[in-house]
């Protein structure tokens, strides 16, 4: 019977925690590698019986190897702070690790994600199918600052249930990441010797506008979806904007 090893990255994730750990305290391992927290989450983890570490943050993918590299079981599970698993998808978990000799090493999930306290079924958020469960032998993230995949050596099926997802709970949380996400992925790509300006920052703030709200049917999930539409254009104008900037430095 296979085991399995939830893994997660944390840093002053109070407010969440909590509920994501009680939705996982049924596997077999829980490791949280932390990134320097001030806050109540590290007392949180530990009086759940997660292995904690500490690491020095360099990024999403490499954040999320070091967890891996603490995994003990065959089995992967990676789950960030703002998710929780539903019974359905538990239940699929524990089928999918338990087949001996089945035919895939990892497997997507359907992720179901909430916008200021509605859940997105529109906009591009929906259905929303990431991998999060693999063998711990087959696969590793990318060394992405931000945006990081899972590289998988092998076959990859679909699990039922969903994965939920509260990313922004209060518009000051929008806010927080639009301006996190867009420093970070403007600094990865600076690092790859991409270019901008502003005339292509606004242009490809429009699109992304017209692509949430309009061509992802953005409209459909009402005033949220708008909002949602409005937040993804700033975001996406200011990582130009800001690559800009970061190549006038240089």
């Amino acid at each position: 019977m296979g085991k399995l090893s939830v893994i997660i990255i944390t840093k002053n994730e109070e407010a969440n925690i909590r509920a994501c750990l009680e939705s996982v305290t049924w596997a077999d391992e829980i490791v949280v590698v932390d990134s320097g927290s001030s806050d109540g989450t590290l007392d949180i983890c530990r009086k759940v019986g997660a292995k904690v570490y500490i690491h020095d943050w360099q990024g999403f993918g490499v954040q999320k190897n070091h967890a891996l590299s603490h995994a003990s079981h065959d089995w992967v599970f990676s789950i960030d702070a703002d998710e929780r698993v539903t019974k359905e998808l538990r239940a699929s978990i524990e089928n999918a690790v338990t087949q001996l000799e089945g035919e895939f090493v990892a497997y997507k999930i359907s992720r179901l994600s909430s916008y200021c306290g509605r859940y997105m079924k529109h906009s591009g958020w929906y259905p929303d199918h990431i991998v999060r469960l693999f063998k711990r032998n087959k696969a590793r993230f990318s060394d992405d600052l931000v945006h990081e995949r899972l590289i998988v050596e092998g076959k990859i099926g679909l699990v039922d249930g969903e994965l939920l997802h509260h990313p922004f709970n209060t518009f000051e949380a929008v806010l927080r990441k639009v301006d996190q996400y867009s420093s970070a992925g403007a600094n990865m790509m600076h690092q790859r010797g991409k270019n901008s300006s502003l005339v292509g920052a606004i242009i490809r703030g429009l699109w992304s506008f017209l692509r949430t709200y309009i061509f992802r049917a953005g409209f459909l999930d009402g005033r949220e979806g708008f909002m949602l539409a409005v937040s993804n254009a700033e975001g996406t104008y200011y990582r130009y904007l800001k690559l800009m900037l970061l190549n006038k430095k240089m």
